[in-house]
């Protein structure tokens, strides 16, 4: 697949920016950086503000959430959680980005690969593993990434981490190919998962074909395209923003606390209210009578709840 060509806005163009709040599903093309697709969407809505919650390599598609105006709050949080994708593993070769867009380091013979050997291969890649991520990667270190010190020529040594993988299976192989789809936690590389792969069938392994499927809590996504979106711009900012999730979406599945009018004033005022149904400590959703969204707030000993991160309409509540 080639990269997308459309022509969108310039990001050093003067965009006259607006106050927007909301969350996009994009689905990112082939060929453009995370932060590049993140800034011409930002540019097409002409949004103030705006985050995406978590890379996707250049050579990936699918699923990357954008957060606009206040949901950049609640970006980290989204950051965090589970994410599915579809990979197609090139047997045969290893290289020095674990994918298809770097130099082949190795190449070796791929032979007797059955369902049982691949399966073998694939059962010690799942569950709570320890796993090296990849040198070229948005890692930091010192500040910078992990790629640009590696583009530079310097030594990168990447220490192991444990991630989880919930799901790994083989759904499509040809001779010097498979196609895995993969459930996996927040901080897991299916670059590396493929390259350990092919180091366990004794072929090596690279990345060819990415693409991200779903993000919790968004697993059945409607997917907009860049092309489709700029579209819609010429039609007017309705017809744009008609594309945004509210920011209560990206809220899902979190513990919701519902607070009556005067717990809501305390808490915007920075107050701690009692919740005597909030037995669970840690992170919750903040929510006034009516439904709408306020923060994140956090449950302490004995049900006191404080207000984590206000969104402004919550903090100007009188």
């Amino acid at each position: 697949m080639q990269p997308s060509r459309t022509p969108f806005p310039d990001p050093r163009s003067r965009t006259q920016f607006r106050a927007l709040t909301g969350i996009l599903l994009l689905d990112k093309p082939q060929g453009l950086s995370s932060n590049r697709a993140l800034q011409n969407a930002r540019h097409i809505f002409r949004a103030e503000k705006a985050g995406h919650t978590g890379s996707l390599d250049p050579l990936a598609t699918g699923v990357l959430p954008i957060c606009f105006g206040e949901a950049t709050k609640i970006a980290g949080l989204l950051l965090g959680k589970s994410k599915a994708y579809v990979t197609r593993a090139m047997l045969g070769a290893t290289t020095d980005t674990d994918d298809a867009d770097g130099q082949v380091l190795r190449q070796r013979p791929v032979s007797g690969l059955d369902s049982a050997v691949i399966e073998a291969a694939l059962a010690p890649l799942r569950g709570r593993i320890m796993q090296r991520p990849p040198i070229y990667s948005a890692l930091k270190r010192g500040g910078e990434p992990l790629y640009a010190k590696a583009r530079r020529g310097e030594v990168v040594e990447v220490e192991q981490r444990q991630v989880d993988v919930h799901r790994s299976e083989c759904v499509a192989r040809g001779n010097d190919w498979l196609d895995l789809e993969i459930d996996c936690g927040s901080g897991t590389y299916v670059r590396s998962l493929v390259r350990d792969l092919g180091e366990m069938l004794g072929c090596g392994a690279h990345v060819g074909q990415l693409r991200r499927l779903w993000v919790d809590p968004f697993r059945t996504p409607q997917l907009w395209k860049l092309e489709a979106l700029q579209e819609l711009a010429g039609q007017g900012e309705d017809a744009l923003d008609a594309c945004l999730l509210p920011i209560e979406a990206g809220l899902q599945g979190m513990p919701a606390i519902h607070l009556d009018a005067t717990q809501a004033v305390a808490i915007s005022q920075g107050k701690p209210v009692l919740i005597a149904s909030a037995a669970t400590q840690g992170t919750v959703a903040l929510y006034d009578a009516t439904g709408r969204a306020l923060g994140l707030g956090r449950i302490e000993v004995e049900g006191i709840v404080r207000a984590q991160r206000l969104f402004t309409w919550a903090v100007s509540t009188v």
